[in-house]
């Protein structure tokens, strides 16, 4: 049994540098360290994880039982204030039976026939943001449409005041950012902020509900069902931040590797019918995350070849997954007509992305608006100056400035 391991303790992961291009260095570790102990920070406390980064060793990590959502079973805890402590009551960092139950409250608001009622109100969004930026002939495609479009959508799917919404991204954003000992305490009082927020609102729809998923989750506490004020603003956290993020990742990523590839914007452009395979493809090619969120072995696994020891965090690197040349054709490819094309950009198993139906429909929705609308839409800005945050799990970019 091989329990050795190489540490790239040089190498960031969370740089902007590797950002930009990440898959060389993922080609490499498939090859030669397909389990590989690496130096990174991902939360206050823990600065080291396991990548796994074969696609069949990445769908073990996925689906296993061994490999736990929840941070009881790390070995070395993170740091919160307590404040922030109620956080870990999302359903993304806990396990069965936990999981399923908060899952099973709104499971049916983000299913393909909900989401498929949203289509007329994401196109009239899209649209709107386009007839904003028109004749001004340039715009920043992140801030200006990528991040306004699905965040307004998850606001109003939720029932949150749209005035709030800028206050959110930038909490969001905090929230999100390297979790270095200066960008953690700077992103205290955003997340305290953000906390306080969603309690005072909780409260208030206690008294006066309206519509939205946040009031009917409140309802749904009110008839019984065990969903503490905690587990309330925890789940309505998870799905601002996971409702939006990724969603202005694949947009402003997929149009940046569009632009970067005028063949597939052609062929998009002259039948917008391949929209969907053409998402699913940007998906897989730009990762909008890069590594599906943390595991902890409950106990000592071996993957690979390699033992990962008993509470370590496991990180599955999906953007490696998705570019296996044991699964994919000419992974390095984009093809938007592509047919075997079994990505997992949404994870697997038991916590599979309660979002995707929506994420992808907002995704053809707006990609294809954008090529409507904008006949000549290009980069504006040289390539390698484009910028890539600093997230240690997202893959997206800070800005995408284009004219048209």
């Amino acid at each position: 049994m091989n329990t050795t391991h190489l540490e790239y303790s040089s190498v960031n992961l969370a740089s902007r540098e590797f950002k930009t291009d990440p898959f060389p260095f993922y080609a490499h570790l498939r090859a030669e360290l397909p389990v590989c102990r690496v130096t990174v920070p991902l939360m206050p406390g823990i600065n080291e994880a396991w990548l796994v980064t074969r696609y069949d060793d990445v769908v073990i990590v996925l689906k296993d039982s061994r490999f736990a959502k929840s941070r009881l079973h790390a070995s070395k805890k993170p740091w919160l204030p307590s404040f922030a402590k109620p956080l870990e009551r999302n359903m993304l960092d806990l396990d069965e039976p936990d999981h399923t139950r908060l899952r099973t409250l709104v499971h049916k608001a983000f299913t393909p026939a909900m989401v498929e009622r949203l289509r007329e109100r994401i196109q009239q969004i899209a649209d709107q943001l386009i007839d904003a930026v028109q004749q001004k002939g340039s715009m920043d495609l992140v801030s200006s449409y990528a991040l306004l479009l699905p965040l307004t959508v998850i606001m109003e799917l939720l029932g949150i005041p749209s005035q709030d919404r800028d206050r959110f991204h930038r909490w969001s954003k905090a929230a999100l950012k390297t979790p270095t000992p200066f960008n953690t305490l700077r992103a205290l009082p955003a997340i305290w902020a953000f906390m306080r927020y969603l309690r005072l609102l909780v409260r208030q729809l206690r008294c006066a509900p309206r519509e939205g998923l946040l009031s009917a989750l409140v309802r749904t506490e009110e008839a019984g069902d065990r969903l503490s004020e905690d587990e309330l603003v925890a789940m309505t956290i998870l799905l601002l931040i996971a409702g939006h993020e990724t969603t202005v990742n694949l947009i402003s990523s997929g149009m940046l590797a569009l632009l970067q590839h005028p063949d597939q914007l052609d062929l998009l452009r002259a039948d917008p019918s391949l929209i969907k395979s053409a998402i699913e493809e940007l998906l897989r090619y730009t990762n909008p995350l890069e590594t599906a969120t943390p595991r902890y072995t409950r106990e000592d696994t071996t993957i690979a070849g390699v033992t990962i020891p008993r509470g370590a965090l496991v990180l599955a690197v999906i953007a490696s997954a998705n570019r296996d040349e044991g699964q994919f054709d000419d992974p390095d490819r984009l093809d938007i007509t592509r047919e075997k094309n079994r990505h997992i950009a949404f994870g697997q198993g038991a916590h599979f992305c309660l979002g995707a139906p929506l994420a992808r429909l907002e995704g053809q929705i707006a990609i294809n608006a954008l090529l409507r609308r904008l006949q000549d839409v290009q980069l504006a800005v040289p390539v390698d100056s484009l910028r890539w945050r600093t997230s240690p799990v997202l893959r997206g970019l800070e800005a995408l400035p284009v004219r048209f």
